[in-house]
């Protein structure tokens, strides 16, 4: 038996991964009702025309249900079976009664999950019918299966989006919207060929799409994103400025570089949009830091305080100072002064003496064994006065009240004597104990010599 050949990265030897045909986590969701409880037999014998009906328990009461309901009940067949149940559904979307081909619409899409073969050009087909009922049911059963199947619906849904019938295009736009979160890419095929349109409307809700898909798409959508500025419509640049700030947590670089041709455009809230997607970029990049600081000579009040509100950001305290004061020279706006002159000031040189203490760092703590040290030889650390000795005075009776005592004399006047210091400076000599061997050899001498 031969072995199965495996592809392998001729540098490494290891087997390359191929990615898997990506499939729609989305569902159908099963609608629900007194069909659910009829048996195959009496569904296929519905549909075959075999009977004209089956009556069913459905909450605690007998309800007798006919051919339309049998439609609707072909959705929970799969394995061999689907076949069946796709050949019928065929058959009844080609129906001359409407409520069939209604009820044939609505278990579309369950069934095409499994075999879609046919069933999307009847759909195709539908759309037009004599029928307004049928009509209303097609957009819907539009509406559900655009996010399982965008290739399956994507000229129908191409047509539909350009609809003039009101409940038309709603449907189609909100099938386009469901494919948002499915597949993104579809959207960025169809908001293309929609912003070449010349109707200003399918512009305008072609570019508010893509703010569904701007953390999803790759640069694609920055190509859509860019031509949607440079639209000669208002409304279509204003939607567009509003995925600036998005793009700028995603991808800075690009958001830049839109921001910078959106701060010059002549409508306000497109440059109040570009400004705050500076607001949120990573204002390092040297492109971030031109722009700021070329908005801090804007025209407009609004981008001009949006900008200088950034400086502090941007630069340290010296360069932040020279900047403020070279705008303040040209400055009318109340409120920016205001906001300028905070930054010129300087607490170390400018403030009260309050503040000036407060700029300066605090001195290092004395550690507790130089402490120790210098209150043993008597001198003061800081403005902490010298700790008294842990040993508490012992109280002395009273000479008086003692038979015999003689009184003590008065003390001394403390002006004339000295007072002995609480501690004694020990010399290094005497704790190393040079001192107490001088003497002992003094002493020897002396006897020696007597």
């Amino acid at each position: 038996m031969s072995r199965e050949y495996i592809a392998r990265d001729p540098r490494t030897g290891l087997p390359i991964h191929v990615a898997k045909p990506r499939k729609s986590s989305r569902k159908i969701e099963k609608k629900t009702g007194p069909w659910v409880s009829l048996s195959d037999h009496d569904v296929f014998s519905l549909l075959n025309k075999e009977s004209e009906s089956a009556v069913i328990r459905w909450d605690s009461r007998s309800v007798t249900l006919h051919r339309v309901d049998a439609l609707r009940a072909l959705g929970r067949f799969h394995g061999s079976r689907i076949h069946q149940a796709h050949s019928l559904l065929l058959k009844y979307l080609e129906s001359e009664l409407a409520e069939e081909r209604v009820a044939a619409l609505d278990v579309l899409p369950e069934v095409a999950v499994l075999k879609s073969d046919e069933l999307f050009d009847w759909l195709s087909v539908l759309l037009d019918d004599e029928d307004v009922h049928v009509r209303k049911a097609a957009s819907r059963c539009l509406t559900t299966t655009s996010p399982i199947f965008p290739s399956g619906v994507h000229s129908i849904l191409a047509n539909e989006l350009r609809s003039t019938v009101s409940h038309r295009s709603d449907a189609a736009w909100a099938g386009l919207s469901g494919l948002c979160d499915t597949w993104p890419e579809v959207v960025v095929d169809h908001v293309d060929s929609l912003l070449l349109e010349e109707e200003v409307a399918l512009r305008k809700k072609a570019t508010a799409l893509l703010k569904r898909i701007v953390n999803k798409g790759d640069s694609a959508v920055w190509d859509l994103i860019s031509w949607s500025l440079n639209d000669a419509e208002v409304e279509v640049r204003r939607i567009a400025a509003k995925n600036l700030p998005a793009l700028a947590r995603k991808e800075s670089r690009m958001a830049t570089l839109f921001a910078e041709r959106a701060l010059v455009d002549s409508d306000s809230e497109v440059r109040l949009s570009a400004i705050k997607a500076v607001q949120v970029m990573d204002t390092d990049h040297g492109r971030a830091r031109e722009l700021v600081v070329r908005g801090t000579k804007s025209k407009d009040i609004k981008v001009r305080s949006a900008c200088i509100d950034l400086l502090p950001r941007l630069f340290g305290e010296d360069v932040l100072r020279t900047m403020a004061a070279e705008l303040l020279t040209t400055e009318t706006n109340d409120k920016i002064i205001a906001s300028l002159k905070e930054m010129v000031f300087d607490v170390s040189l400018e403030g009260t003496e309050a503040q000036k203490n407060a700029q300066l760092a605090p001195s290092a703590p004395v550690p507790a064994l130089d402490r120790e040290v210098a209150e043993a030889q008597g001198v003061r650390v800081g403005l902490e006065p010298i700790r008294s000795t842990d040993a508490q005075p012992v109280s002395k009776p009273d000479p008086a009240a003692i038979p015999g005592a003689v009184k003590p004399s008065p003390p001394a006047d403390d002006s004339k004597s000295d007072a002995a210091p609480l501690y004694r400076a020990v010399s290094q000599d005497e704790m190393m104990g040079y001192d107490d061997d001088f003497e002992d050899e003094e002493a020897d001498d002396d006897a020696d010599y007597f």
